[in-house]
């Protein structure tokens, strides 16, 4: 008996270490879309997103194609010298409205990424979602991910902002702390 425990104990605890390591990576795993965003997600065709710039205040939002995960993970694409991707870049969170400028808001975490997992998603799940991609226009390409044309950003959202929340370029962003973004003053 005690060598069948001792057999199944290397492998149990690896696989248990595997999963601490997933779920606690700089906390992000934990993080995913409410059910209002998931909701809104799966009648919109398109987000509109801002970043943070360096001085804190919000960015313009502008509309973006994007496709999404069932957990509520969100992927985009964008050419690299774009701000966005410059801003990603520097770790910029990013503000979200879903559907329209006046949609459900979120604050999310933002990263620029070469899974080929993220890519193939947005390779495959546009032309299913957008008819001029599949009309040949703005069709995203293996190619040109593969030549930096284009690059992939990951979007993990961390909290829903208020309801009514509003664009307002050039105002301090809100914080990524769910308990800082609530609180007064």
């Amino acid at each position: 008996m005690k060598r069948h425990f001792r057999a199944l104990g290397v492998p149990l605890l690896l696989l248990l270490t595997v999963l601490l390591e997933v779920f606690l990576m700089e906390g992000t795993a934990l993080c995913q879309a409410s059910q209002r965003d998931l909701d809104a997600l799966s009648k919109a065709s398109v987000i509109y997103i801002a970043t943070v710039r360096k001085d804190g205040n919000q960015s313009k939002a502008a509309p973006v194609w994007f496709t999404f995960t069932p957990d509520g993970l969100i992927y985009i694409q964008t050419r690299p010298d774009r701000w966005k991707a410059k801003r990603v870049r520097r770790g910029s969170p990013m503000i979200g409205w879903i559907g329209s400028r006046t949609g459900p808001a979120f604050i999310a975490k933002a990263e620029i990424t070469s899974d080929p997992l993220v890519v193939h998603r947005i390779l495959d799940d546009f032309p299913h979602r957008y008819l001029m991609v599949r009309l040949g226009w703005h069709a995203p390409k293996q190619a040109m991910f593969d030549k930096g044309d284009v690059v992939a950003i990951k979007i993990t959202p961390v909290h829903d902002l208020p309801e009514g929340f509003a664009s307002k370029p050039g105002s301090p962003a809100p914080s990524l702390d769910a308990h800082a973004a609530n609180s007064p003053g």
